[in-house]
């Protein structure tokens, strides 16, 4: 908004300067302001405008008394990876500068008979997989969803939305915690918005008007959406983040898998120099990669687009050629609902309408699964929309999470990742992972990969170094464990330590063999139990081998340790999961309920801890 004599209560000379100084401010200062003018309201003074660039102030009509809002206010986030608890935090600092008194907590650490007393609440949430809550939500979404939850008719809310529209349940735990809200009769202050993995200037937006909405901003500020940098845990020391990758050299890349393997993993270490960048065990990298060049070749002949032609990829105006927009700017390999409903109003095609309508649902989620831009452009023959009112509709592409697998103390200035190519044939045409095969087949030492550090409060190393850990990781889930027995070989941990380890075979996908044998020897790692499900008649994962050595894992969750497990959420999480509980039963002589809340109880006290993708 640009504020005119016409639209606000300034003057032309007062709109003009104001015009100026509002972009140059920072987030601190826009804080700094706003805390300012409330307080001086609050005194009962008269804060006057500027009215020429040599005059700090001069008399002007008092402002609007701010209505009565109440100073207490509660902000809940439900985190798997970080952004909704990184967007809380940013809220709650803005609170504060307010002059609120804010209480900001995961849900998994919320007392919930407090909530029946709040009367601002806040909730930030992500959404995992098919439309599931995050691990730390998962006891206050239960809680809300009982008979047990509390009317709420006093209290005002808001809610935020995380998830990708990729996904079929696109924010569904945002969804129904807005629903359940509103039945317990919690007045909605702010609508819900469900903001997709480019979700900065959507969250932006919703913060400023939750600010807005309670009386504590002024109309310069609440129309400007707010900046939100950083990711959770935090203090923001390095001008790289999310938004603005720090391009990191790489120092290696290896494959990892011996000769003779049908698999191909990456091991790349990557240089962070100069970039202020720091990181600790359970943190994740963010990568931004390149789309595969011959799927944009593809696009290109298909459509017949103009590969030189400039575009325009954003609000802030920036141009590439349509070549370079397609492989570096535009997601390309992946289909959502929201998208071909966007794309159908674009041409007028009966095919790809009725495939979006209603009573068509599960073959609009068969054709989407698997398929990307290049077959929607061939089945529907889309070739004559223009390239810019096309690629408009498309979404940034995505950064890319992985694991760091390795110890920023015992690597300074350094980052690890272990990744695997996923390369395969689908519906008549070779697909490739966009993230894995980039790193594989066109990086290379000297070479530059634009990345940032995603920090995950929900996936760490025990306060108490005497802590006994427990890791499950099969194929690449073990890279965040290497960088745990990596710290805690730096650090001189005490605690024991086993690991679960399951590739296909021994021989040739036995990920970091010689790392794992000499932390064995030095009693680093304590104990290491390996699956290699390919090796033999019957196939071995590692929820087989927990199995096998039930009563000693029983003895250790006994005595405190915390159970780590990272990979596959939809099959080899959920197999181990049921498998913890089995031991439960049958070492611990629990019925299946109560084995399930001693599962639910080492969840909350983050004695069980996930990082499932």
């Amino acid at each position: 908004m640009e504020f005119q004599a016409t639209n606000s209560p300034f003057t032309q000379e007062q709109a003009e300067l104001l015009n100026r100084l509002l972009p140059t401010l920072n987030d601190t200062q826009r804080i700094w302001l706003n805390g300012y003018l409330s307080a001086s309201l609050q005194a009962g003074n008269t804060v006057a405008a500027p009215t020429t660039a040599n005059e700090a102030t001069t008399s002007a009509a008092a402002t609007p008394a701010v209505p009565d809002v109440p100073k207490e206010v509660t902000v809940l986030f439900g985190s798997q990876t970080g952004n909704a608890q990184g967007l809380a935090k940013k809220l709650s600092q803005q609170l504060t500068a307010q002059g609120f008194d804010v209480t900001l907590s995961s849900m998994g650490d919320y007392k919930t008979n407090n909530l029946k007393k709040v009367r601002n609440l806040f909730i930030l949430a992500s959404t995992q997989g098919e439309g599931d809550p995050p691990d730390n939500a998962i006891p206050f979404y239960e809680f809300l969803n009982s008979k047990r939850a509390p009317k709420l008719s006093e209290a005002k809310f808001a809610v935020l939305g995380l998830g990708d529209t990729s996904y079929e349940f696109f924010c569904q735990t945002g969804k129904d915690f807005d629903k359940r809200l509103e039945e317990l009769g919690a007045q909605r202050i702010v609508d819900r918005a469900d903001c997709d993995v480019d979700f900065e200037e959507a969250a932006g937006e919703w913060i400023s008007a939750v600010l807005s909405a309670l009386g504590q901003v002024s109309a310069a500020s609440a129309s400007t959406p707010a900046v939100v940098e950083g990711t959770a845990g935090s203090a923001v020391e390095s001008d790289y983040h999310r938004t603005n990758p720090f391009p990191a050299e790489v120092l290696e890349n290896l494959n990892l898998n011996g000769r003779g393997s049908d698999q191909e993993t990456r091991h790349v270490e990557l240089s962070l120099e100069g970039s202020g960048l720091s990181y600790a065990p359970g943190d994740s990298l963010g990568v931004y990669p390149q789309n595969h060049p011959q799927l944009v070749e593809d696009i290109l002949q298909q459509t017949g687009w103009n590969a030189d032609e400039s575009i325009t990829i954003n609000k802030n105006g920036d141009q590439l050629s349509i070549r370079e927009a397609l492989l570096h700017h535009y997601e390309i390999t992946t289909l959502s609902k929201p998208l071909l409903e966007k794309i159908a109003g674009l041409a007028d095609n009966e095919q790809l309408e009725d495939l979006l309508a209603e009573e068509r649902q599960q073959d609009l989620r068969t054709y989407v699964q698997g398929r990307d831009l290049l077959d929607l452009i061939r089945d529907f023959a889309l070739s004559d929309i223009p390239a810019d009112e096309l690629l408009s509709l498309l979404r940034k592409i995505p950064a890319r999470l992985y694991s760091i697998s390795s110890s920023f103390k015992a690597s300074p200035d350094e980052v690890h990742l272990t990744v695997r190519k996923v390369e395969y044939e689908q519906h008549g045409r070779q697909r490739y992972g966009v993230c894995s095969v980039h790193l594989a087949e066109r990086l290379e030492a000297g070479d530059s990969l634009p990345v940032y550090i995603q920090h995950n409060d929900n996936f760490k190393l025990p306060h108490d170094d005497s802590t006994p850990i427990i890791m499950i990781g099969p194929g690449t889930g073990v890279a965040p464990f290497r960088s745990f027995i990596a710290e805690r070989e730096e650090t001189g941990a005490e605690g024991k330590s086993w690991l679960f380890f399951g590739d296909r075979r021994f021989g040739t996908d036995f990920l970091y063999q010689t790392e794992w044998q000499r932390w064995l020897k030095d009693g680093v790692l304590t104990r290491m139990d390996v699956a290699f499900s390919r090796d033999s008649d019957q196939k071995v994962y590692v929820q087989h081998r927990m199995k096998e050595r039930s009563r000693e894992l029983y003895e250790w969750i006994e005595q405190g340790a915390v159970v780590y497990v990272c990979g596959d959420e939809k099959h080899m999480a959920n197999d181990v999961h049921l498998t913890l509980e089995s031991i439960l039963i049958e070492e611990g002589k629990m019925s299946q309920e109560e084995a399930a809340q001693y599962m639910s109880n080492m969840l909350q006290q983050k004695r069980y801890q996930r990082d499932v993708y």
